[in-house]
């Protein structure tokens, strides 16, 4: 299949505050796979769903929001994997842990290699916030834990968590892409305690879980916390990203209504993570 590549330019620094919400925003005129670097977007659509007055329609309001430049690129069939290659880089975090394509060469001396194709889901660990959430799950005992990955994209949180020795594993995202693209990462790293789940917090409320890990966004986590809390054992765990270092205080106060206390951050780019319990 043929498809287009549109590059997304950011202009200014702060635009790469929405790396994450562009690809939603885009997604919606079709587009299914994205990469993402320091210096922008490349966002993918099948030729035959390419609609350049639409596209460039969202765009134009995109940049309304965002300091960006674009361009389109025909990517001929014959190309495509060359064009994932050339884009998705391999990412090895603490040494432990590396996040790569079917088509990277694994690391023998890498501790768990973690295969994820990505489509248009969301974790791949080049975004600050997942790197994050794997430092923090790579530091944790997590034999016979029982674990929820709530937004899970990818599933790459869930699976590292499973091979590590957690006892069963709950992956739950609203995105029909999204669960789709975890079930065949789940499959792809032969984890076979990992339930993947098309639901929202809804879907977790007769649950509860040893460790609950949440990378969303701060207006969801703060809209959902009190589901994710009712779900967690009182010995529990709850690691949360997808904010910004400024935003830490108004979740702690939502946790701190539960009982719920701080216990470790980490910082990245602006970007933050926390561990609460």
């Amino acid at each position: 299949m043929n498809y287009y590549c549109v590059n997304i330019l950011f202009k200014d620094k702060s635009s790469g505050d929405y790396s994450e919400i562009i690809p939603a925003w885009l997604s919606d005129c079709g587009f299914d796979s994205f990469t993402d670097d320091d210096n922008g977007i490349k966002a993918f659509i099948p030729e035959t769903d390419f609609d350049e007055k639409a596209v460039t329609e969202q765009l134009e309001w995109i940049k309304q929001q965002v300091n960006i430049s674009w361009e389109f690129r025909f990517i001929p069939d014959e190309n495509w994997n060359r064009e994932w290659e050339k884009n998705f880089d391999p990412v090895t975090i603490a040494g432990r842990c590396m996040v790569r394509a079917p088509f990277h060469q694994p690391d023998p001396n890498i501790e768990f290699d973690l295969v994820i194709m990505p489509k248009m889901s969301f974790g791949t660990a080049h975004h600050e916030t997942t790197r994050m959430m794997i430092e923090f799950i790579l530091e944790q005992d997590w034999e016979g834990k029982e674990v929820l990955d709530m937004g899970s994209g990818t599933g790459v949180l869930a699976i590292l968590a499973s091979r590590m020795g957690a006892k069963r594993v709950v992956a739950v995202d609203n995105d029909s892409w999204a669960y789709e693209n975890a079930c065949e990462n789940t499959e792809r790293n032969l984890v076979n305690n990992v339930t993947t789940l098309l639901g929202d917090e809804k879907t977790i409320s007769e649950m509860t879980f040893d460790v609950i890990i949440a990378n969303i966004n701060r207006n969801i986590l703060l809209q959902h916390l009190p589901s994710y809390l009712n779900s967690l054992k009182s010995d529990g765990k709850l690691f949360m990203s997808g904010f910004y270092e400024e935003d830490i205080p108004i979740l702690l106060v939502e946790a701190d209504k539960s009982g719920l206390e701080f216990k470790a951050k980490k910082l990245l780019n602006k970007w933050a993570a926390i561990m609460i319990g």
